[in-house]
């Protein structure tokens, strides 16, 4: 992978930095594997160090909290999130393309995959994660806002593009108590799509 603004090949990580890269996956793969096979509520932290041959004081280090070590990819979430505007299709709209970065990302996953499954069964059945998940995505709400913005041609302070940016964040959690969830957020999405219709009829792009 190259650089898109210099077209030159990031540098390679140094020994430490490989080795502490090595850490932080072998702490986050031994707390999944616990996790999924006892609960998050019944391992304790001193387990997951152990686990991972490490000290506590290391795991803190890579993971402030507990919470963390399931949910730790803000960063490559953020990405990911901004692209789906960003990169959308040519004449897709920009609820659509929310509408499915938020099916593909933060839905059980439709092709089958177990470990997938497993682990969005673990989030969404454990309060504290769950709670965390969502306040991890709803930090994204301003730079989302401002993607949407750009996209759009509107004001980059206008109320339309936060609200559009937190309600669609919202709405996979708002639909977790329905009875199809999946259904729930297309139905979501789909009046997201006919109000910012309805508010951008000709900015968007």
């Amino acid at each position: 992978m190259t650089d898109t603004e210099t077209g030159t090949a990031p540098a390679p990580m140094g020994r430490r930095e490989r080795k502490k890269a090595a850490t932080r996956q072998a702490i986050a793969d031994a707390a999944l594997r616990l996790f999924l096979e006892r609960g998050y509520d019944e391992v304790g932290i001193r387990e997951i160090a152990d686990a991972a041959d490490v000290s506590t004081t290391t795991l803190f280090k890579h993971f402030p909290v507990k919470e963390a070590l399931v949910l730790d990819e803000d960063a490559e979430h953020e990405a990911r999130l901004l692209a789906a505007v960003r990169e959308r299709s040519q004449g897709q709209s920009i609820p659509a393309a929310l509408r499915e970065h938020a099916l593909r990302y933060r839905m059980a996953a439709a092709d089958g995959d177990a470990r997938f499954t497993a682990f969005f069964d673990l989030v969404n059945g454990t309060p504290a994660l769950r709670d965390y998940a969502q306040a991890m995505w709803l930090r994204h709400t301003g730079a989302l806002a401002q993607a949407i913005a750009e996209e759009s041609g509107l004001p980059e302070a206008d109320p339309a593009c936060t609200a559009l940016a937190h309600f669609a964040l919202e709405a996979p959690r708002a639909a977790r108590s329905h009875e199809n969830p999946r259904e729930a957020v297309i139905r979501a999405f789909d009046l997201l799509e006919d109000g910012w219709q309805a508010l951008t009829p000709a900015t968007e792009s």
